[in-house]
Protein backbone atom coordinates (compact mmCIF):
# COMPACT_ATOMS: atom_id res chain seq x y z
CA UNK A 1 0.00 0.00 0.00
CA UNK A 2 1.58 3.29 -0.96
CA UNK A 3 0.73 6.24 1.59
CA UNK A 4 0.72 10.06 0.31
CA UNK A 5 3.19 12.16 2.23
CA UNK A 6 2.03 15.32 4.11
CA UNK A 7 3.32 17.08 0.70
CA UNK A 8 1.03 15.65 -1.70
CA UNK A 9 -2.30 16.00 0.59
CA UNK A 10 -1.62 19.33 1.06
CA UNK A 11 -1.16 20.29 -2.47
CA UNK A 12 -4.05 18.15 -3.75
CA UNK A 13 -6.51 19.64 -1.47
CA UNK A 14 -5.35 23.16 -2.69
CA UNK A 15 -5.53 22.25 -5.81
CA UNK A 16 -8.76 20.85 -5.88
CA UNK A 17 -10.19 23.80 -3.38
CA UNK A 18 -11.59 20.35 -1.37
CA UNK A 19 -14.00 20.72 1.66
CA UNK A 20 -16.23 18.69 3.58
CA UNK A 21 -19.67 19.27 3.30
CA UNK A 22 -22.87 18.51 5.19
CA UNK A 23 -24.98 16.11 3.71
CA UNK A 24 -28.26 16.86 1.58
CA UNK A 25 -31.62 15.60 3.45
CA UNK A 26 -32.87 12.13 1.14
CA UNK A 27 -35.51 13.00 -1.28
CA UNK A 28 -37.35 9.87 0.09
CA UNK A 29 -40.46 9.83 2.19
CA UNK A 30 -38.84 9.42 5.35
CA UNK A 31 -39.60 12.57 7.32
CA UNK A 32 -37.22 15.57 8.21
CA UNK A 33 -35.63 15.59 11.74
CA UNK A 34 -37.20 18.41 13.66
CA UNK A 35 -34.90 21.13 13.98
CA UNK A 36 -35.70 21.67 17.69
CA UNK A 37 -33.92 18.31 18.63
CA UNK A 38 -30.60 19.44 17.36
CA UNK A 39 -30.33 21.73 20.35
CA UNK A 40 -30.43 20.93 24.07
CA UNK A 41 -33.15 22.86 26.23
CA UNK A 42 -32.05 25.56 27.47
CA UNK A 43 -29.14 26.37 25.10
CA UNK A 44 -30.84 27.85 22.37
CA UNK A 45 -34.30 28.24 21.26
CA UNK A 46 -36.04 25.54 19.13
CA UNK A 47 -36.60 26.38 15.70
CA UNK A 48 -33.67 28.96 15.74
CA UNK A 49 -30.20 28.80 13.86
CA UNK A 50 -27.15 28.03 14.99
CA UNK A 51 -24.80 30.71 15.56
CA UNK A 52 -22.99 31.40 12.20
CA UNK A 53 -19.26 30.32 12.06
CA UNK A 54 -17.00 33.99 12.26
CA UNK A 55 -15.56 34.59 8.96
CA UNK A 56 -11.93 33.66 8.28
CA UNK A 57 -9.33 35.46 8.11
CA UNK A 58 -10.58 37.78 10.36
CA UNK A 59 -11.58 41.56 9.83
CA UNK A 60 -9.59 44.60 11.47
CA UNK A 61 -7.28 47.10 10.59
CA UNK A 62 -3.71 46.63 10.25
CA UNK A 63 -1.84 46.04 13.19
CA UNK A 64 1.28 47.99 14.33
CA UNK A 65 4.79 47.80 15.93
CA UNK A 66 5.67 50.63 18.52
CA UNK A 67 7.48 51.98 15.81
CA UNK A 68 4.44 52.54 13.66
CA UNK A 69 5.15 50.19 10.63
CA UNK A 70 2.68 47.32 10.02
CA UNK A 71 2.96 44.16 12.24
CA UNK A 72 3.71 41.13 9.29
CA UNK A 73 4.17 38.85 12.27
CA UNK A 74 2.07 35.64 12.34
CA UNK A 75 1.44 32.39 10.98
CA UNK A 76 -0.11 32.83 7.20
CA UNK A 77 -1.57 30.38 4.63
CA UNK A 78 0.63 30.73 0.89
CA UNK A 79 -3.02 30.93 -0.57
CA UNK A 80 -0.71 30.64 -4.19
CA UNK A 81 -1.16 27.16 -5.52
CA UNK A 82 -1.74 28.15 -9.19
CA UNK A 83 1.01 30.49 -9.20
CA UNK A 84 3.15 27.41 -8.00
CA UNK A 85 1.80 25.29 -10.29
CA UNK A 86 2.06 27.03 -13.43
CA UNK A 87 2.81 31.03 -13.43
CA UNK A 88 1.92 31.19 -16.91
CA UNK A 89 -1.35 30.17 -16.82
CA UNK A 90 -2.30 32.48 -14.33
CA UNK A 91 -1.92 35.65 -16.87
CA UNK A 92 1.41 36.04 -16.33
CA UNK A 93 3.76 37.10 -19.44
CA UNK A 94 7.31 35.81 -18.84
CA UNK A 95 9.38 37.44 -21.41
CA UNK A 96 12.13 34.45 -22.15
CA UNK A 97 15.53 34.29 -23.24
CA UNK A 98 16.02 31.68 -26.00
CA UNK A 99 17.72 29.19 -24.31
CA UNK A 100 15.35 29.47 -21.00
CA UNK A 101 11.73 29.12 -23.10
CA UNK A 102 13.71 26.07 -24.58
CA UNK A 103 14.54 24.44 -21.14
CA UNK A 104 10.90 25.46 -20.34
CA UNK A 105 9.40 23.30 -23.18
CA UNK A 106 11.53 20.38 -21.79
CA UNK A 107 10.17 20.68 -18.31
CA UNK A 108 6.50 20.81 -19.57
CA UNK A 109 7.01 18.05 -22.08
CA UNK A 110 8.45 15.86 -19.08
CA UNK A 111 5.64 16.63 -16.99
CA UNK A 112 7.96 18.57 -14.10
CA UNK A 113 10.21 15.34 -13.82
CA UNK A 114 13.34 17.21 -13.08
CA UNK A 115 11.50 19.66 -10.30
CA UNK A 116 13.99 19.90 -7.28
CA UNK A 117 11.02 20.68 -4.90
CA UNK A 118 10.17 16.87 -5.22
CA UNK A 119 13.37 15.84 -4.52
CA UNK A 120 12.92 17.97 -1.11
CA UNK A 121 15.36 20.60 -1.98
CA UNK A 122 14.59 24.03 -1.20
CA UNK A 123 12.37 25.89 -3.63
CA UNK A 124 13.65 28.90 -3.21
CA UNK A 125 13.04 32.68 -3.73
CA UNK A 126 9.93 33.37 -4.63
CA UNK A 127 8.89 30.53 -4.48
CA UNK A 128 9.14 29.61 -0.78
CA UNK A 129 6.14 31.64 -0.71
CA UNK A 130 4.06 29.86 -3.13
CA UNK A 131 4.17 26.71 -2.01
CA UNK A 132 1.44 24.93 -0.19
CA UNK A 133 2.88 24.80 3.37
CA UNK A 134 2.26 27.72 6.00
CA UNK A 135 4.96 30.09 7.01
CA UNK A 136 5.21 32.18 9.90
CA UNK A 137 6.99 35.97 10.17
CA UNK A 138 8.78 37.04 13.13
CA UNK A 139 9.48 40.76 13.05
CA UNK A 140 12.31 42.53 15.42
CA UNK A 141 13.70 45.89 14.35
CA UNK A 142 17.33 44.51 13.16
CA UNK A 143 15.83 41.18 11.46
CA UNK A 144 12.62 39.52 10.24
CA UNK A 145 13.19 35.56 10.11
CA UNK A 146 10.27 33.67 7.94
CA UNK A 147 10.05 29.86 9.30
CA UNK A 148 8.67 27.65 6.29
CA UNK A 149 6.81 24.76 7.49
CA UNK A 150 7.63 22.85 3.81
CA UNK A 151 9.63 23.01 0.84
CA UNK A 152 12.78 21.67 2.82
CA UNK A 153 11.30 22.93 6.47
CA UNK A 154 14.02 25.75 5.76
CA UNK A 155 14.35 29.47 7.95
CA UNK A 156 14.98 32.84 6.05
CA UNK A 157 16.74 35.53 7.70
CA UNK A 158 16.04 39.42 6.37
CA UNK A 159 18.80 41.86 7.79
CA UNK A 160 17.18 45.09 8.76
CA UNK A 161 19.96 46.77 10.74
CA UNK A 162 20.97 48.93 7.82
CA UNK A 163 24.01 46.40 6.08
CA UNK A 164 24.38 46.12 2.82
CA UNK A 165 24.50 43.64 0.46
CA UNK A 166 27.83 41.25 0.85
CA UNK A 167 30.28 42.21 -2.42
CA UNK A 168 30.48 38.72 -3.48
CA UNK A 169 28.05 36.37 -1.52
CA UNK A 170 28.30 32.98 -1.59
CA UNK A 171 25.25 31.04 -3.38
CA UNK A 172 22.72 29.20 -1.85
CA UNK A 173 19.22 28.02 -2.01
CA UNK A 174 17.53 31.09 -0.23
CA UNK A 175 19.93 33.58 -1.52
CA UNK A 176 21.16 36.79 0.65
CA UNK A 177 18.24 39.21 2.00
CA UNK A 178 17.95 42.66 3.16
CA UNK A 179 14.96 44.14 3.82
CA UNK A 180 13.73 48.01 4.46
CA UNK A 181 10.71 49.75 4.67
CA UNK A 182 9.14 52.24 2.04
CA UNK A 183 6.32 53.74 3.66
CA UNK A 184 4.19 50.98 4.95
CA UNK A 185 5.64 48.48 2.44
CA UNK A 186 8.54 45.74 3.38
CA UNK A 187 10.79 45.39 0.18
CA UNK A 188 13.21 42.81 0.88
CA UNK A 189 15.71 42.69 -1.82
CA UNK A 190 17.37 39.40 -2.45
CA UNK A 191 20.74 37.94 -4.38
CA UNK A 192 23.33 35.48 -4.63
CA UNK A 193 20.93 32.40 -5.07
CA UNK A 194 22.17 29.58 -6.88
CA UNK A 195 19.94 29.02 -10.52
CA UNK A 196 19.37 25.28 -9.37
CA UNK A 197 15.70 26.25 -7.86
CA UNK A 198 12.66 26.78 -10.19
CA UNK A 199 10.30 29.23 -10.27
CA UNK A 200 6.88 27.15 -10.45
CA UNK A 201 6.55 23.80 -10.66
CA UNK A 202 5.84 24.27 -14.66
CA UNK A 203 9.85 24.57 -15.01
CA UNK A 204 10.70 28.14 -14.70
CA UNK A 205 14.22 28.15 -14.88
CA UNK A 206 16.79 30.71 -12.75
CA UNK A 207 20.83 31.10 -12.65
CA UNK A 208 22.68 32.84 -10.73
CA UNK A 209 21.98 36.10 -11.94
CA UNK A 210 18.85 35.65 -10.52
CA UNK A 211 17.77 39.45 -8.43
CA UNK A 212 14.40 39.09 -6.57
CA UNK A 213 12.50 41.62 -5.04
CA UNK A 214 9.62 41.49 -2.59
CA UNK A 215 7.10 43.96 -1.48
CA UNK A 216 5.16 42.70 1.38
CA UNK A 217 1.93 45.32 2.21
CA UNK A 218 -0.59 43.78 5.14
CA UNK A 219 -3.48 44.97 3.76
CA UNK A 220 -5.52 44.54 7.01
CA UNK A 221 -5.27 42.24 9.98
CA UNK A 222 -5.99 38.60 8.26
CA UNK A 223 -4.39 39.21 4.91
CA UNK A 224 -0.75 39.90 3.27
CA UNK A 225 0.01 41.13 -0.57
CA UNK A 226 3.48 40.27 -2.38
CA UNK A 227 4.81 41.84 -5.17
CA UNK A 228 7.03 39.11 -6.57
CA UNK A 229 9.39 40.99 -8.56
CA UNK A 230 11.74 38.56 -10.82
CA UNK A 231 15.03 39.85 -12.67
CA UNK A 232 17.17 37.67 -13.80
CA UNK A 233 18.69 38.84 -16.87
CA UNK A 234 20.64 35.61 -18.59
CA UNK A 235 17.08 33.91 -18.36
CA UNK A 236 14.62 36.43 -19.35
CA UNK A 237 14.61 39.70 -21.07
CA UNK A 238 13.43 42.15 -19.13
CA UNK A 239 12.15 41.94 -15.32
CA UNK A 240 8.93 40.47 -14.55
CA UNK A 241 6.76 40.14 -11.64
CA UNK A 242 3.69 38.24 -10.26
CA UNK A 243 1.43 39.08 -7.30
CA UNK A 244 0.03 36.67 -4.17
CA UNK A 245 -2.15 36.92 -1.37
CA UNK A 246 -1.63 34.94 1.71
CA UNK A 247 -3.96 35.38 4.29
CA UNK A 248 -3.71 34.50 7.88
CA UNK A 249 -3.22 30.74 9.04
CA UNK A 250 -6.55 29.14 11.25
CA UNK A 251 -4.02 27.16 13.26
CA UNK A 252 -0.05 26.36 13.74
CA UNK A 253 2.59 24.91 11.75
CA UNK A 254 3.61 21.53 11.89
CA UNK A 255 6.33 19.19 11.87
CA UNK A 256 6.86 18.48 8.75
CA UNK A 257 9.82 16.19 7.18
CA UNK A 258 10.02 15.96 3.32
CA UNK A 259 12.57 13.72 3.05
CA UNK A 260 10.47 11.23 5.58
CA UNK A 261 8.79 8.58 3.57
CA UNK A 262 8.58 10.58 0.62
CA UNK A 263 7.03 8.62 -2.03
CA UNK A 264 6.68 11.38 -4.75
CA UNK A 265 9.87 10.67 -6.57
CA UNK A 266 8.97 7.13 -7.46
CA UNK A 267 5.95 8.29 -9.80
CA UNK A 268 7.49 11.30 -11.17
CA UNK A 269 7.95 9.19 -14.18
CA UNK A 270 7.67 12.16 -17.13
CA UNK A 271 7.55 10.54 -20.65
Amino acid sequence: MHYLNLKTVRSMLAFLGLAFCAPLWSQTASPKPDPAAAFPAGSQAAGQQPKATPAWPPAGPTPRTADGKPDLSGAWAPNAIRQNVDLIATGVVVPFQPWAQKVYKEHTDTISRDDPEARCLPPGVPRMTTTPYPFRIMQTPGLTLIVYEGGAHIWRQIFTDGRSHSADPNPSWLGESIGHWEGDTFVIDTIGLNGKTWLDEAGLPTTESLHVTEKIKRTDLGHLEIENIVDDPKAYTKPWSFTTHPVMLKGELMEYICQENNRDVEHLVGK
